[in-house]
């Protein structure tokens, strides 16, 4: 299995916390960034091998990540365009790493550890949901049809759960969606969510949702969000 790991946006909402590095960045603790638990965690759960897509400010988060001297194998690919792309171009300009069991999350995703190990843990392809919460105005929401997420987007409200960007695909799963990246971005769709070419695919990837209730799993998007996850991850 290997993970994949979205790092290429601008993290622009972010103010000047992202003036001279990417998001991921971001300490949510001291002496902890978002990155590095996302890193640590991996390698504690046997995690090898990570891909990740870089944009912006590429050199600093390779130095970073390469600093921490973790046991883990982990190859950049960069976005050259990440200020005219979306992350489905990322996930293009990586294809070729990708031929594999998939654990797929953004980089901006703080999660506990008993999510992951169940994510992980899961014999079906699934993504991490929580019917616990209130469906969010402008976050992705899942909806699910006799048990199987048929679309993922923030318009969505009908049969929809909260959603969050990590995912655990089987190498069907992933080969079905990857395919429908590839098409999406060879037409030239490329500012649109990767999730906007999963949801062409109307189920036939067969990921089921994974409830996490109200363990932590969210994705931190600006000031506001980092002040509740750093309270968060306290308690």
């Amino acid at each position: 299995m290997k993970a994949l790991i979205l790092n290429s946006g601008l993290g622009s909402r972010m103010g000047e916390l992202t003036k001279t590095h990417p998001k991921c960045m971001t300490e949510i603790a001291p002496g902890e960034t978002i990155v590095s638990r996302q890193l640590k965690m991996l390698c504690k759960a046997g995690v090898t091998e990570i891909v990740m897509t870089t944009g912006v400010f590429e050199e600093v988060l390779r130095e970073y990540c390469d600093g921490l001297k973790l046991p883990v194998k982990i190859t950049y690919v960069r976005n050259p365009i990440p200020r005219e792309t979306n992350y489905i171009y990322s996930i293009y300009c990586a294809r070729e790493e990708l031929e594999d069991e998939i654990l797929l999350m953004h980089g901006d995703l703080v999660f506990e550890e008993s999510v992951l190990k169940d994510l992980m843990g899961s014999a079906a392809s699934c993504m991490a949901v929580s019917s616990a919460v209130p469906l969010p105005e402008k976050d992705f929401k899942a909806v699910v049809v006799d048990g199987i997420v048929q679309k993922v987007g923030i318009e969505f409200f009908e049969c929809a759960v909260a959603a969050q960007p990590l995912y655990h695909l089987s190498r069907d799963s992933w080969e079905l969606w990857l395919n429908k990246i590839i098409e999406f971005c060879e037409a030239g769709n490329v500012k649109v969510y990767a999730e906007n070419a999963l949801n062409e695919l109307d189920g036939a990837a067969n990921i089921v949702p994974l409830d996490v209730g109200m363990r932590i799993c969210g994705e931190i998007d600006n000031p506001e969000d980092l002040a509740a996850m750093r309270q968060a991850i306290r308690c």
